[in-house]
């Protein structure tokens, strides 16, 4: 079994003008990291011409598909019974971006298949995160 997935999705960039467009993103699970979920978008999505990655909690997103969660820079809601939005909250702004969702669930369905709900502790090796850390101290 793989340690890590890459999804492709779409997203939809909203935005009052010109109009919303759509955009290329990516979803990665790893099990090195298994609390969190990236999301990164290619250079041609962002301001300043670079790829932008966010990094949030797995379980943000479970909660987001079916009701409103976050309260920091990460906050994620079901639009309709298709759709869920992701809004994107930074020092320079902010961006509110749709995606279908079956390819969120779909994506979480992977995720589980590679650590499941309520494991995700046992997969982190704290000793060797310590011993990195230390080293850089």
């Amino acid at each position: 079994m793989s340690n890590a997935i890459d999804q492709a999705v779409q997203a939809r960039l909203i935005a009052t003008a010109p109009r919303s467009q759509v955009i290329p993103a990516s979803l990665r699970y790893d099990r090195a990291d298994p609390f969190a979920v990236r999301l990164a978008f290619p250079p041609a999505a962002s301001l300043d011409g670079a790829e932008v990655t966010w990094t949030f909690a797995r379980e943000l997103l479970e909660e987001g598909l079916c009701e409103p969660a976050g309260a920091g820079d990460v906050q994620i809601w079901p639009y309709d019974t298709h759709a869920v939005v992701v809004e994107f909250h930074a020092v320079g702004g902010m961006a509110v971006v749709q995606f279908d969702a079956q390819e969120l669930r779909t994506f979480l369905a992977r995720s589980y298949q590679i650590v499941a709900k309520g494991d995700e502790a046992r997969h982190l090796d704290v000793e060797a995160d310590l011993v990195a850390l230390l080293r850089e101290a």
